[in-house]
Order: structure tokens, then sequence, then C-alpha cells
């Protein structure tokens, strides 16, 4: 008997590795990097079993990036598996106001391999229908084209529509509850395979809704705490409803899965990124290290990930669990996980980026544990592997380090393309006419006995 059962469970192996894995990614929108019960460091108040359940099925990465601070860079990174900056979006309102149309977004690589593609929720990589999903790759849209901040309970806003595809149409319910049916029912109706979903929550992003009956279960003394809370323990059960529809389909086991947050949470609305610095808008671990998951059940053993990964690593990986080929000329900048989660290569040091050009000021390189933070004219250095939370500014006693990293993040920036909208790259205060005097006086003496550039 037991014998059967061995042989039995390695031809489910075979003939799951012979099918093309279903797709999943699900996107939290502000989620703090505590506010999951699979961070350890999570407050008693956390409300998320159907999360923990994926965590205990799948991988847990410890160190997972996005790459921008705020949502629609992104989430224009993750379509793309590129940096955004590549196209010149560095802000919030740079990528929410469209990627171009000329651009190869991620189901557009699935398409031609046979997949169904759904897309849920939040899009916000363009403002109105001629930058709609329903025109980049998607067969079926149930959601929103502008940003994070549509009304959890008003669905029939006719400045700010749900659409089904291109149409308007008019919804009621909370909107969490309805983008997890929805889901659900995309992947009970194209169970027999592949498909891709994309559910994109706007949940927990302000403005900090939630029924009434959720948000009495919680008790913090803080009523945007409790309400932020029942925003997640709602999302937390339309995620369980997506898990469901998988299980009950029978294409739970052949389904690849990644959960992220879009961007660190929100301190000014509660958010909890415990053990890590900042938050939102800013680089610091706290903003741009968020909750990440992948789970594949019949290819990835479950377990903690500790090596750093990023959002740019979802669609390589993706590709190559479906077996496509990315073009040689298109250059995409994550890599497959796949390998290294199954044990069979080791993991080995990577650089990662961040930028918001001039007009936020931010940037940021991470270089194996080293990491530099350029907030305007201010830098901050710090040894990730001994101060995760980032309380140690290593800059004044490390000057060859910062300039070693400062020198690297300059690489990577030359590469990228000019903001699309106003503004540089980089902060520079002697454009700004921020700089002290006489600082500025001997920057220009010293730059006088500069030896003349190559040319």
């Amino acid at each position: 008997m037991r014998l059967l059962l061995l042989l039995l469970t390695l031809a489910f192996s075979v003939h799951a590795a012979e099918q093309k894995p279903n797709i999943v990614v699900i996107v939290a929108d502000d989620l703090g990097y505590a506010d999951v019960t699979f961070n350890p460091q999570h407050p008693k108040e956390i409300v998320t079993p159907n999360l923990d359940s994926l965590a205990k099925a799948g991988v847990i990465c410890r160190q997972g990036y996005v790459t921008g601070h705020v949502c629609s860079p992104t989430r224009a990174g993750l379509m793309l598996g590129r940096y955004q900056q590549r196209l010149g979006l560095y802000t919030g309102g740079e990528a929410g106001s469209g990627v171009p149309m000329s651009e190869k977004l991620f189901p557009q690589y699935l398409k031609p391999a046979g997949y169904a593609t759904g897309q849920f929720g939040k899009w916000h990589l363009g403002p109105d229908l001629a930058w709609s999903p329903a025109l980049r790759g998607f067969d079926e849209v149930f959601g929103f084209l502008g940003r994070g901040a549509h009304d959890y309970f008003k669905l029939d806003d006719p400045n700010d529509p749900i659409y089904r595809g291109k149409e308007v149409v008019k919804e009621t319910g909370y909107l969490t509850d309805r983008l997890g049916e929805e889901t659900a029912a995309f992947i009970t109706k194209h169970k027999a395979g592949p498909f891709f979903a994309y559910l994109a929550f706007n949940a927990v992003h302000a403005p900090l809704q939630a029924p009434e009956d959720e948000i009495a279960k919680f008790n913090t003394g803080n009523k945007d705490r409790d309400a932020r809370l029942a925003m997640g323990k709602r999302m937390d059960d339309a995620i369980g409803k997506v898990m469901t529809a998988l299980k009950d389909g029978g294409v739970w086991e052949n389904t690849l899965l990644f959960f992220i947050s879009d961007n660190g949470g929100p301190l000014a609305q509660s958010a909890d990124n415990t053990p890590l610095r900042g938050g939102k808008h800013t680089d610091y671990e706290g903003g741009i290290r968020v909750p990440f998951l992948i789970c594949w059940p019949s290819q990835l053993k479950p377990g903690e990930w500790l090596s750093p990964v990023s959002s740019l690593d979802i669609l390589p990986t993706a590709l190559a669990a479906a077996g496509i080929a990315t073009p040689a000329e298109m250059r995409l900048d994550g890599q497959n996980l796949l390998p290294l989660l199954k044990g069979e290569t080791q993991p080995q040091s990577r650089d990662f980026f961040w930028c918001s050009g001039s007009d936020e000021g931010w940037w940021a390189v991470r270089s194996g544990d080293w990491k530099l933070v350029g907030e305007k004219d201010k830098l901050g250095l710090f040894d990730l592997s001994k101060d995760v939370s980032e309380a140690n500014d290593l800059a004044k006693q490390m000057p060859e380090k910062v300039a070693e990293l400062t020198k690297l993040h300059d690489a990577w920036l030359a590469d990228m393309a000019k903001p699309v909208k106003a503004g540089e790259k980089r902060y520079d205060a002697t454009a700004t006419g921020e700089e002290n005097p006489e600082k500025k006086r001997r920057r220009t003496k010293r730059r006088s006995s500069d030896p003349a550039p190559q040319r």
C-alpha cells in the first residue's frame, strides 16, 4: 500500500510538471509589514488566518522588496518585469498617468501560450479607457482605472466607475468582497486551465472604510487602526475565497501564487511595519520591504527564504514556470526564482535600486547586506545583516562604502530614462538653491582644479 501511494504521488507530480501551471498574483495596497500573522512580530490584534494558511503552504520571503514606495510605480514594474524608471516613471503621478501602450505587459506574454487572463481591482496604470487593462492583454476585467482611493461602498460613482471589460457597470456591496468573488468566479470558470488571475486590491488603502460590524470586532483605542484592521480582515476573507476556488476546482496543487503589498504601510494611517524603519513614501525598509509569499504546492516546499527577492522577479519566475521564453530583445530586470527555491542553485549577491526622481528626492541602493539611502541631500548607510531597523547610520564612519554605493547607483541611474514629467532623475540641492553658500563655494573651487573630462 505504501509503495502504491508513493507511485501515485510520483505520477501526480510528473503530470503536474507537464501541465502549464495556473498563475495568480495578489497585490495588497499599503499593507504594513507587521500587519499579517506570518510576521512573527505582528501585534496581537492582527487577524489574517487565510494569509497565514497560505504562508504555511508556501515560501515566506522575509526580504521581499518592491520597486516603489508608493502604489503605481511598483505596479508598473510588476507588469513590465523591468524597473519602471526605464520608461521615465519615477513617481505615482507618472506611472499612474499611463504605461506606454507600446510596452508588453505580463498577460501579453501568457495569452499566446493559451492562458485565459483576468484582472480584478485597481489598475492605476492609466486614468481612462485608453489605458484599460482590457486593451493590455486581459480577457476579463473587473475593477477601476484610477487612483487607490476608491470608495469601498459607493460602487456606482460616475466619476470613478467600476468597469467590466470596457463597460461601466453599477455595482453594490463592499468592494473588497466583490473583488474576491469575481476572482473566485474567474478561477472556477477557467479551472480547466491554464489561467492567469491578477487580483489587485485597493485594500487597505484609504479611505479607511469597512462594514461597521467588522470594525466593532476590534478595539485598539484608535479608530483608524480599528478600521484598517477590519479592512485587512475583509481582504483576508477575500483571499480565502480565492484559495477555496482553487481547491474546489482541483487546481490548487498546480497553481503558482504570489502575494505582495505594493509598498510599505503608511505610518500616518496607523500601519505597523515592525521591525522596519519608516513607511510608505520613504526608501527606508518600511517603505519598500513588504509581506511577500510564493506558493506552488506541487513544486515548492513550504518554508522561509531569507535572501532578498524583488517584485521584478515575479514575471520571469511565472514565465519560466509556464515554459515561456523571454524574447532576446526584451531585457527583464528580475530573475527566475524557481531554481533557488527548489534548491537547485545557491543565491548570489544581488543589487537592488530605487529612485523617485528629483521632486521627491528619495533614492536607495542595496548591494549584498549594505544599503545606502538618499533623502534629498542627506545620506544614510546601513548594514542590514546587523541592523534591519536602520537605526545605526554608518555614513560618516565609512565614506568609502558611501562612495562605492553611490557610484553603483549612478551607473544604474545612467541607464534609466529621464522622468516623463518635470524634474530630473535625482535631487540636486545646487539646482534648488538650498545648498549652503560656503559649501557651494568650496565645491566650485574644487571642480575648477579638476582635470578636464575625457571625451
